[in-house]
């Protein structure tokens, strides 16, 4: 799964990555924003990031089960070089927790990552 969800990911196409997500209700917070609820949100938040990083590359660091949850650990890699972009390469790594439906699609993510060190990379401060 962690896996698909990867390739999805560096695919750049946002709606691969929503159809992991449960199709109405599926949620994904990313650090203490609000969360998008449903695929087409989710697609939206995808998207973002595709843009942002037309060279997105999203590398899977490993998965552990943590009860019922599991948590999904990554590391991305682009240059943000979309629409105002600073041309700056960036890495960084986090992590999502999810958890599932019953029918094996992501009913919540909560994903993190560190903002300040994203934020230095990004924009050079």
């Amino acid at each position: 799964f962690a896996a698909r969800y990867t390739k999805a990911w560096c695919s750049r196409e946002p709606e691969q990555v929503a159809s992991f997500f449960a199709a109405e209700s599926g949620s994904l917070k990313v650090n203490d924003g609000a969360p998008a609820v449903g695929r087409a949100a989710v697609a939206e938040v995808a998207r973002g990031f595709m843009t942002a990083f037309p060279d997105l590359v999203i590398y899977l660091d490993r998965v552990e089960r943590r009860g019922d949850r599991v948590l999904y650990f990554w590391t991305l890699a682009g240059t943000h070089s979309g629409p105002g972009g600073t041309g700056r390469r960036v890495r960084i790594s986090g992590f999502e927790d999810w958890a599932f439906t019953s029918d094996g699609l992501i009913a919540e993510s909560s994903g993190h990552f560190d903002s300040a060190d994203y934020d230095r990379q990004v924009n050079g401060r």
